[in-house]
């Protein structure tokens, strides 16, 4: 069995290789990617924007319904409520009555 500083040598050799072969795979995926995006055109919005559609508002959040004259705050009236509305007509509040 290998001794202890024998190992540590091999992981530090290894790590040299690990590092050296994701810098060659790296630099060969970035040039597959540039090849991609000249063939197509693309443009740094098409490739590293989020789309709306596909990803779209949160399940579960509402649109804001309530507003509070004094901060700007708003509540989609569902959940615990702000302590700007407690005890209070929510009718004052509505965004669009």
């Amino acid at each position: 069995m290998a001794s202890y500083r024998e190992l540590l040598k091999q992981r530090e050799e290894l790590q040299r290789q690990i590092e050296a072969a994701r810098e060659q795979e790296v630099a060969a995926a970035i040039s597959r990617v540039r090849e991609v995006v000249a063939e197509y055109g693309l443009t740094p919005e098409q490739v590293f924007s989020r789309s709306s559609a596909k990803y779209g508002p949160k399940p579960g959040t509402r649109p804001a319904k309530y507003r509070d004259p004094a901060s700007g705050a708003t509540w989609g009236g569902m959940g615990r409520e702000p302590l700007w509305i407690k005890g209070q007509p929510r009718e004052q509040f509505l965004i669009n009555p």
